[in-house]
């Protein structure tokens, strides 16, 4: 049963993604662009942005919020249709889409999915959470990071060192399991798995190793 109080808190999120996409980071990229910051970078700059401050929040958030995974499986799976839909009529938004790269749309499928299933796995929120963090924080930190260091959109050890110290630290929250899925998908992030992108690889890959542990080392999670 969803309770009123998690369809406040699902009508709140919205309107903060929505905020965070629609118009704070579309006046981000107006601001990077005055700066003299090409489109390119400003657009990166503001998918990783979109990142921590939508998918990162979003997920911290949940835990706190809802009971069960029902109403953020649905938001999430409903702004993948959106932004599917705005690739497909070719009016995608130009301060973070890229056309023809659908990796927004995967980000959305898997931040809802892995959520769902932690939750169908464990009955606790932050069992999916933790390895939607490693994708939503950890993963933008790297690329923010690389992008600073080498000024272009490349793969980096350094940034995967900081993506390391970020994730491995959320995971502690878990228990020795959860530090070995952020140290995991820290390095994995690394490397390409075409035609898979890091927003499947990542959250995927840390999960798993989670659910192994549930079955086979249960004294490794904290939950």
């Amino acid at each position: 049963m969803i309770s009123s109080e998690e369809l406040s808190a699902a009508l709140l999120l919205s309107a903060w993604v929505a905020f965070t996409v629609g118009i704070l980071t579309k006046a981000m990229y107006r601001w990077m662009r005055s700066r003299g910051i090409k489109h390119e970078t400003a657009v990166y700059y503001n998918r990783k942005f979109i990142h921590v401050l939508a998918g990162g929040v979003s997920a911290v958030a949940v835990p706190l919020l809802f009971r069960t995974a029902y109403l953020p499986f649905m938001m999430a799976m409903l702004i993948a249709a959106y932004t599917f839909i705005l690739h497909r009529r070719g009016r995608v938004m130009y301060w973070f889409q890229i056309e023809g790269s659908l990796n927004e749309v995967s980000f959305c499928v898997m931040w809802g999915l892995i959520i769902a299933l932690g939750w169908i796995v464990s009955g606790n929120l932050w069992f999916g959470a933790v390895p939607v963090l490693f994708m939503s924080v950890g993963d933008a930190v790297t690329g923010i990071v690389r992008n600073l260091i080498d000024g272009r959109r490349t793969k980096s050890w350094w940034g995967n060192l900081i993506m390391a110290a970020f994730s491995m630290s959320i995971g502690a929250a878990l228990g020795v399991a959860g530090i070995l899925a952020g140290g995991t998908a820290s390095i994995i992030e690394h490397f390409e798995f075409r035609p898979l992108d890091d927003n499947i690889i990542v959250p995927l890959v840390s999960f798993i190793i989670l659910s192994v542990a549930r079955i086979y080392a249960p004294w490794t999670l904290s939950l």
